[in-house]
């Protein structure tokens, strides 16, 4: 895939490839599997302000530098560079009617960086010792650096399957331990000092360790009735070593364990009706980038309650699913990213998500159908308590940030035959706060836009079984929208000596007008 993006720069250069292999015996079921992709993208997460969105809203500060003119330039490979492949083998065997096991092992290795050029950079920020040079002592430069990711992810999974009449079981566990190497390199300095070529100005390490063992069933009760559990007991141990890419030295050394039940029951009105109603826990352990953001942060933890119906015949199918999220410890986006893009995340205390999913589809004839689906929520955090200009002030019940409460879809399909297919695809999304103190500086408008899909299949009787051409018009009505952007605060205490003044601010990631991708499958 190639693209010249649509943000000034952005382009992009995809390369992706899957092989599978497969191995069939009686009950006996062997797949080996290698994938993976190679992804050169121009870096565009800086954002744009409001004024720039409304007078250029392709512009993209990405690589920006003076030259010796004073000249605005950009420097031509300010890019992602990252490579992941992945190896699989998965054996299923069937010993009889009743049992059955899977196990499955899977490597990952991942490998790549981002470069940037940066301008007048301490020395002591890269482990550099000042120069003398023509009697003046020189301890900032020009350079361009590259920082590292190179990560070894292994899984094991093993599980067996028991199935009986009324009762499915299964149970078993996996293992998996992620390996991660993060790392910075010079590659090119005005004033290069004391450095080697391929030296490292950081060097940091992330090992986690991840042991998760479960079962569940499903047992029909009777007619009428089923019954569903899961019990998972999972733990975690994650450590840290080295400097940040901030040369900041990060040790964490944490051990989680985490029990996540489950439980369901289904009632069956009629052969098409059932309703439905569930709960379970849920928690999630912290990740690097946000203990680099603060070393505190604790684990996640969810209480989720659910109750649908569901209707499905041949000609209409309709879901409604109600649900109430409570969550302790949410692990909230501030709507703040760090120098590299990352979102920067915080624990909110007690807070909760409420709302109705409402989904169908309706064949209106042989040729067309209708797909709608709506979903309606309330997102607060029950207390938020943050410093505005210098002092704790406490706002109350305020809204999670990046949660509309309005988030509607709808598909007409066309097919006028089984080689033919039309797609209208349209998607409307409520607006939405950035940051979690409803300020109106944060805030993100509504938007709706428009894609058309089509896809035409060629038989043939040639040495490609089938070939398949696909088209797909995003966003035909030249909507200028965004979807997504950060929120920041800082304290303003030089502008006026002794008085602590909160300063609000607003990036913001505009997304494309009217764009196409074209594409050919072929089968053979």
């Amino acid at each position: 895939i190639k693209s010249d993006g649509y943000i000034d720069r952005a382009e992009s250069d995809l390369k992706s490839y899957f092989l599978q292999g497969a191995y069939v015996n009686g009950n006996t079921l062997i797949k080996a599997l290698a994938f993976g992709g190679h992804e050169i993208t121009y870096q565009a997460w800086n954002g744009i302000d409001a004024e720039t969105l409304a007078n250029d809203r392709t512009f993209n500060p990405s690589g920006i530098y003076f030259d010796e003119e004073g000249e605005i330039q950009f420097y031509d490979n300010e890019v992602d560079n990252y490579k992941q492949d992945h190896y699989q083998l998965h054996w299923n065997q069937r010993y009889n009617n009743t049992w059955s096991t899977n196990l499955g092992l899977n490597y990952t290795y991942g490998r790549g960086y981002f470069e940037q050029y940066k301008e007048d950079e301490d020395f002591s920020d890269y482990d550099l010792e000042p120069i003398m040079l023509g009697g003046e002592t020189i301890d900032v430069t020009d350079l361009i650096r590259r920082r590292w990711l190179d990560n070894d992810f292994y899984v094991i999974n093993l599980s067996a399957t028991y199935k009986k009449e009324a009762i499915n079981l299964q149970f078993g566990g996996s293992y998996s331990s992620y390996d991660g190497d993060h790392f910075g390199e010079i590659i090119w300095a005005q004033f290069a000092s004391n450095s080697e070529i391929r030296d490292n100005y950081y060097d940091g390490n992330g090992l986690k360790k991840d042991m998760s063992l479960f079962a569940k069933s499903t047992y029909r009760l009777n007619d009428k009735v089923s019954l569903y559990g899961d019990l998972q007991m999972r733990f975690v141990d994650y450590s840290t070593s080295g400097l940040t890419s901030d040369r900041v030295n990060l040790v964490v050394d944490e051990n989680y364990s985490f029990f996540n039940p489950k439980a369901g029951i289904t009632y069956k009105l009629c052969d098409k009706t059932q309703l439905y109603f569930s709960f379970a826990r849920a928690n999630r352990e912290p990740s690097r980038s946000d203990f680099e953001s603060n070393i505190d942060i604790k684990p996640e933890q969810l209480n989720d309650f659910e109750l649908g119906w569901r209707h499905n015949s041949e000609k209409f199918s309709f879901n409604a699913n109600a649900y109430y999220m409570l969550y302790n410890e949410q692990l909230v986006l501030t709507g703040a990213i760090d120098d590299v893009g990352t979102p920067i995340r915080t624990n909110s205390g007690e807070s909760y998500r409420l709302g109705l999913e409402l989904e169908a589809a309706i064949q209106l004839s042989k040729q067309f159908a209708v797909q709608p689906n709506i979903a309606f929520s309330s997102n607060k955090n029950k207390k938020t308590i943050l410093s505005r200009d210098g002092q704790l002030v406490n706002l109350g019940k305020t809204n999670i940030s990046f949660s509309p409460e309005v988030v509607a879809a709808n598909a007409i399909v066309f097919q006028p035959n089984k080689n033919v297919q039309v797609s209208f695809l349209s998607k409307f999304v409520g607006e939405q706060f950035m940051g979690n103190s409803d300020s109106k500086v944060s805030k993100l408008d509504s938007y709706f836009v428009n894609d058309l899909n089509l896809t035409y299949t060629l038989e043939t009787n040639s040495f490609f079984k089938t070939i398949t051409f696909t088209g797909l018009v995003n966003n035909i009505f030249n909507e200028k929208y965004v979807s997504n952007g950060y929120y920041f605060t800082y304290d303003d205490t030089w502008s006026d000596p002794g008085v602590t003044t909160t300063i609000e601010g607003a990036g913001y990631y505009p997304q494309a007008t009217t764009n196409f991708l074209l594409g050919v499958a072929l089968k053979f």
